[in-house]
C-alpha cells in the first residue's frame, strides 16, 4: 500500500477527529473489514482422545463449536456450543484458551477463538440431530477424514499424526 503524503494524511485525521464521535463510530465501523467471530473446543476424554463431530450429511469430521451472538464472550459461546452439539455442559471458566488462543482466516474472514477442556470417561455424549449427525472420540493417532479447516487447526496444535 503506498502512504499518501504526510501533508494530505494530517489533513484527513483533522477533519476525521472534528466529527461527532457518534458519526465517527459509524464511519470505522463501515470503512474497516468485518470479520465472523466463532468459538472451536478441543475437548478431550482421560484417555487423551478428541472429540470430533460430524454434521449431517457432510463426509469429513470437525471439532464442536459455532458461530458467537452478537456481543457474546468467545468463551461462553464454547460453552453453549458444545451443550447444543454434544450435550456437554460445562461452564465458560471451566475452558482454558488454547494457545494461539485466535486462528484467523482472512479469506474467509473469520476469527476462531480456540478452546481446551477435558472431560471424565463417563461423559455422555447426546448430539443434536438438526446439527450433529455423530459425535466420537478419537486418539490424535488414528483420526478419520477431517474438514480442511478442522485438519489445519489440529495441525497447529500439532494433534494430526503427521504433526
Amino acid at each position: 500500500m503506498t502512504l499518501r503524503p504526510v501533508w494530505l494524511r494530517s489533513r484527513i485525521y483533522a477533519l476525521f477527529y472534528r466529527l461527532p464521535k457518534v458519526l465517527r463510530g459509524h464511519l470505522v465501523r463501515w470503512l474497516t473489514p468485518n470479520y465472523t467471530v466463532g468459538a472451536v473446543v478441543l475437548l478431550r476424554d482421560a484417555d487423551d482422545r478428541l472429540l470430533l463431530v460430524r454434521q449431517p450429511r457432510a463426509h469429513r469430521w470437525s471439532l464442536p463449536g459455532g458461530l458467537a451472538a452478537r456481543r457474546e464472550d468467545p468463551a461462553h459461546t464454547a460453552a453453549r456450543e458444545l451443550a447444543e452439539e454434544v450435550g456437554v455442559r460445562l461452564e465458560a471458566s471451566e475452558l482454558t484458551p488454547a494457545h494461539p488462543n485466535a486462528r484467523v482466516n482472512a479469506h474467509s474472514q473469520q476469527v476462531d477463538m480456540v478452546f481446551t477442556a477435558r472431560v471424565s470417561p463417563d461423559a455422555v455424549l447426546t448430539t443434536d440431530p438438526a446439527e450433529i449427525s455423530e459425535a466420537r472420540w478419537y486418539h490424535p493417532q488414528q483420526l478419520p477424514p477431517l474438514t480442511a479447516p478442522t485438519r489445519q487447526l489440529l495441525a497447529l496444535y500439532r494433534l494430526t499424526p503427521s504433526a
